[in-house]
């Protein structure tokens, strides 16, 4: 058995949760092999002992597999949440060149993506990339690595004229116009007015309590809390 090389950002992967799930089924490394052969992925025995040993780390191929033999989600065998792009494509078992393929965008685009390169999508695409791997409205956000410009462009909206931010909004955030233009305005109008009666910065609130006003939270944070009083097709 070869230990593989390191990749820069290695694979999320459990070895307490992978030998839990075998023992679990009443399984030997053999037939965990065994099964992992049917899905397309022959090795030996010690491979599966090796995983659940910490000393090597399955590839994104033996991953799914592995996967597929001890028959649980993904997933639970990463022992976190997805928090990249190719974490949650993995987790939904498909390959780089299936999920282009799925979101519409060419495999060495998407590849790009993974790989640290800017999204270049448009909201439809936005739209089906959350769709297909599925994300959160927040989790788009933070995997294509927006925050910072989805700060900058609410900050825009409260300042300025909110309807000149919602198209680019629209291609972080996919929900219709309607409603990313609702919230917006609301938000707006929040602000606006704390401004206005000079109840202080964006940071500070008139009031006092356990519970803080709106305006006194950060803007971004009160942009998802307006966004999740709305129905939308993915989740806040």
């Amino acid at each position: 058995m070869r230990p593989r090389q390191p990749s820069a950002t290695p694979l999320p992967f459990s070895p307490r949760a992978a030998r839990a799930h075998r023992a679990g089924l009443g399984l030997t490394p053999a037939q965990v092999a065994e099964g992992m052969a049917a899905h397309g992925v022959r090795l030996l025995p010690a491979h599966v002992l090796g995983w659940e040993s910490g000393e090597i780390r399955p590839s994104e191929d033996e991953f799914i597999a592995l996967a597929r033999a001890l028959w649980c989600p993904p997933v639970q065998l990463m022992g976190t949440r997805p928090a990249c792009l190719r974490d949650f494509r993995l987790a939904r078992e498909l390959s780089r060149e299936e999920a282009a393929r799925r979101i519409g965008v060419a495999p060495r685009a998407y590849q790009a993506v993974e790989d640290g390169g800017q999204w270049g999508g448009d909201e439809d695409r936005t739209y089906a990339l959350a769709q297909v791997l599925g994300l959160t409205l927040r989790d788009v956000v933070a995997v294509l690595g927006r925050g910072e410009e989805l700060d900058r462009r609410l900050r825009r909206g409260v300042d300025g004229r909110w309807q000149a931010q919602v198209k680019a909004i629209g291609r972080m955030v996919p929900v219709p116009a309607q409603t990313l233009g609702a919230v917006l305005a609301q938000l707006q109008e929040e602000y606006r007015v704390t401004g206005h009666w000079g109840a202080g910065s964006w940071s500070s609130s008139a009031r006092s309590g356990p519970e803080p006003a709106p305006q006194s939270r950060p803007l971004d944070e009160r942009f998802w809390e307006l966004m999740a009083l709305r129905p939308t097709d993915i989740p806040v």
